[in-house]
């Protein structure tokens, strides 16, 4: 059963830090990409930061310079590093892969950032 399980989220000050995993139940290299999509309360989801299978990486503008999306091979396993947090960008965040047919959701980990 393919499963994306994320944790990591929390309650952090602004500016302060929080790094989210998103651990697959089988190789990250069997999905064309990778990445984090956020809802923010009364908003659509939006696209985070991806990685694509090749390994380039795309990042939404607002959070550009301060969130770092990787992967651990060995681990299965995705993250994203979210430094200089505001609290714009509390949300739920949610783990994402996309192969040819079909696309794979986690259950989603919640980022509050206080002011």
């Amino acid at each position: 059963q393919v499963q994306l399980v994320e944790s990591g989220g929390g309650l952090v000050q602004a500016g302060g830090s929080l790094r989210l995993s998103c651990a697959a139940s089988e190789s990250i290299f069997s999905y064309i990409d990778m990445g984090w999509y956020r809802r923010a309360p009364g908003k659509t989801r939006e696209l985070v930061a991806l990685i694509t299978r090749g390994g380039n990486t795309n990042y939404a503008s607002s959070v550009k310079g301060r969130f770092t999306i990787s992967r651990v091979t060995a681990n299965n396993t995705v993250y994203l590093q979210m430094n200089s947090l505001k609290p714009e960008d509390t949300a739920v965040y949610y783990c994402n892969a996309e192969e040819t047919l079909r696309s794979y959701w986690g259950q989603g980990t919640q980022v509050t950032v206080s002011s």
